[in-house]
């Protein structure tokens, strides 16, 4: 394996990408648990949903480095937020994460692209295209709640037609997990 030292700056931000993507996870998990207990049960499945994604995207990273034969390490999450005061305030964290996660993103391609990485570049195609079907679907998700305005009957009923009920589609241009996608 190619040792840390000989990674590329690209390479480099990918790696730190990794914990980015478990820290998206575990904060995708404390909106689910913050949820179910606030018997929220189609908002709890939504970002238990969300959680898994992203773990498969720190995933997808770790089985590039092994297919490229780089060095890589799997590196500690940052502790998520856990209290809220309202049903709206997770979803306005998430929404701001899947931004942060976009910048993170564009910035990779970017990195990849000025470093003539052109494997590279070509692996975080997917993940921009992602992050555009992300920020929309948070979008989304934060405008149905704005416009439910307290009734969370109506909410969790948008959540359970319109998200949870596309879980399991499978992108089969999505790079491969290491381990497998859960």
């Amino acid at each position: 394996m190619t040792d840390t030292a000989a990674r590329t700056p690209f390479q480099e931000l990918l790696h730190e990408q990794i914990s980015n993507e478990f820290s998206a996870s575990q904060q995708y998990i404390a909106l689910a648990v913050w949820y179910a207990a606030h018997d929220m049960p189609q908002m709890a499945q939504h970002f238990y949903e969300q959680s898994v994604e992203e773990r498969n995207h720190a995933m997808m990273i770790v089985q590039y480095f092994l297919d490229r034969d780089i060095d890589v390490k799997v590196p500690a999450a940052s502790a998520p937020a856990t209290e809220f005061s309202e049903y709206r305030e997770p979803i306005a964290l998430a929404l701001a994460q899947e931004k942060q996660v976009t910048q993170q993103i564009v910035d990779l391609a970017s990195s990849a692209r000025e470093s003539g990485d052109y494997l590279g570049e070509q692996f975080m195609q997917w993940f921009l295209k992602e992050q555009v079907e992300e920020v929309a679907s948070m979008t989304t998700l934060q405008t149905i709640a704005e416009r439910a305005n307290g009734n969370l009957f109506d909410l969790e009923n948008f959540v359970e037609r319109e998200l949870n009920s596309k879980t399991g589609q499978n992108d089969v241009s999505a790079p491969i997990a290491a381990g497998g996608n859960l």
